[in-house]
């Protein structure tokens, strides 16, 4: 009516079971000055990172230290394992799915070595952001988090 559509809205749950952080809070300015988008950081303890939307795998990068989604409603999602990752030239990271992949909340997308990561000093603080800026995102108000959290609610605007 009216040549109104009705918004769709995405969940987006955690990749990991852990401790979410403030985007403000993660000790990389591309991602703390939100120069990549809106979301959060993840700390965790587990080797496996899982889908957080339903959608399709867009991106994964060749140094496999980060996966791009398209959501349910069209949504750019950026998962970004750790941080400095990338001068790992994709060591220590196992991809369990490929570009043009389906996924649900909760598949299983990537395996780290934690213990190749400590060896060399990598900080693991995960960024979860939502790239493009046409969409509003509501956060979820808790800290810890399972892989059956949702962490963000976003909209197209």
């Amino acid at each position: 009516m009216f040549g109104l559509q009705k918004k769709k809205k995405c969940d987006i749950y955690s990749p990991v079971k852990g401790r979410k952080i403030d985007i403000y809070e993660v000790p990389d300015p591309v991602f703390s000055k939100k120069m990549m988008g809106e979301g959060v950081g993840l700390i965790f303890n587990d080797d496996i990172l899982y889908s957080p939307v339903d959608g399709i795998v867009q991106l994964v990068a060749q140094t496999k230290h980060a996966i791009g989604f398209i959501a349910c409603n069209d949504a750019e999602i950026l998962l970004h394992i750790g941080l400095d990752t990338v001068s790992l030239a994709g060591e220590g990271f196992e991809v369990l799915v490929c570009e043009g992949d389906k996924v649900k909340h909760g598949t299983p997308i990537i395996k780290i070595d934690r213990a190749l990561m400590e060896t060399n000093n990598i900080d693991l603080t995960t960024p979860l952001v939502i790239t493009n800026n046409d969409y509003s995102v509501t956060m979820e108000n808790h800290s810890e988090v399972t892989t059956d959290s949702i962490i963000m609610t976003c909209h197209k605007k």
